[in-house]
């Protein structure tokens, strides 16, 4: 992450916001800065990338999730995401990036995220997260929801074409995952 001085407002403002729970919504507000911008003087796709670990920190630091996570020496790791682009970012607009987890499986837990301007969806990814052990070790979600207060009503179908997604563009293992000749 290379948004320094939005990690540190992230770190101490979350305690001034309302509380969440990790089966809420989180909306984060931002706006862009000069910084974020490419040579088309629109927020650069990499920076949509990098946000987005925001939105998912302040949903964390809301919830008391990332600090069950911390106390225990858990910690996420994204696996993959997939994010789709409908309306540029212009200079100094102000967006909100909405947070919410859609489901899980037996190794990862899905993220919902969108960025919205002007009650407009401007772009959405889903992400795919792990979450591991400074022990060494891949956590069930289920077992990572349940340390940090559970989950809010029933549990969350995942949807057919985010399974499908998530095999589609899993990567191989050990021998398979040798790099062969480009065909």
């Amino acid at each position: 992450m290379n948004l320094w001085f939005r990690l540190a407002w992230a770190l101490f403002a979350w305690r001034f916001r309302t509380k969440r729970t990790i089966s809420d919504v989180g909306i984060r507000p931002f706006r862009v800065w000069p910084t974020d911008l490419d040579v088309f003087n629109h927020m650069n796709n990499g920076k949509f990338l990098a946000l987005l670990d925001l939105g998912r920190l302040d949903l964390m630091l809301r919830s008391g999730s990332w600090q069950a996570l911390q106390k225990r020496g858990w910690y996420p790791v994204v696996v993959a995401q997939n994010i789709t682009f409908r309306k540029s970012l212009r200079p100094w607009q102000k967006f909100s990036i909405e947070t919410r987890i859609v489901g899980w499986d037996d190794i990862s837990a899905f993220i919902e995220q969108r960025f919205v301007a002007e009650g407009e969806i401007y772009a959405k990814a889903i992400v795919r997260v792990r979450f591991l052990k400074r022990a060494r070790g891949v956590l069930a979600p289920s077992e990572v929801i349940e340390a940090c207060g559970g989950w809010n009503g029933e549990q969350p179908t995942l949807p057919l074409w985010i399974k499908n997604w998530a095999e589609a563009s899993a990567l191989p293992k050990g021998r398979e995952a040798t790099p062969s000749v480009w065909n």
